[in-house]
């Protein structure tokens, strides 16, 4: 089990997932970039004395937004690329941080129908 979890792990933790979609915004795209953490642990024993034994397992995950890559399309080269940091403390990374944690779920699961449907081409 802990194997087949791992390997669902590894598959959402391509690049593709970390860069998102890019979002239009007229003649602006704005990619966003995540941070992406999983964790798992299993562990067993079994008490020889008394017959009696146990074994569990346990994971969890999360997301969190990194940056926005904001392409102007109007502004050649160089210049026409801006990253903005979401760690900072600001409004909007605030806002972004709040938004991700209540769409997280969701997102996670897309994720997850997206991987099993290219296992099934």
């Amino acid at each position: 089990m802990l194997k087949l979890a791992a390997g669902e792990v590894a598959n959402l933790l391509s690049p593709a997932h970390v860069v998102g979609t890019p979002l239009e915004f007229g003649d602006k795209a704005v990619i966003p970039l995540v941070h992406f953490g999983f964790g798992f642990g299993a562990g067993s024993r079994q008490d020889g004395e008394k017959g009696a034994g146990g074994s569990g397992a346990g994971g969890g995950g999360g997301i969190s937004p990194v940056a926005l890559v904001i392409v102007q399309r109007d502004v050649p080269g160089h210049d026409g690329i801006q990253v903005m940091s979401l760690r900072k403390e600001t409004a909007l990374a605030q806002v972004i941080s709040n938004l991700t944690e209540s769409i997280a779920p969701q997102v996670l699961e897309v994720i997850k129908e997206r991987a099993g449907s290219k296992k099934a081409e």
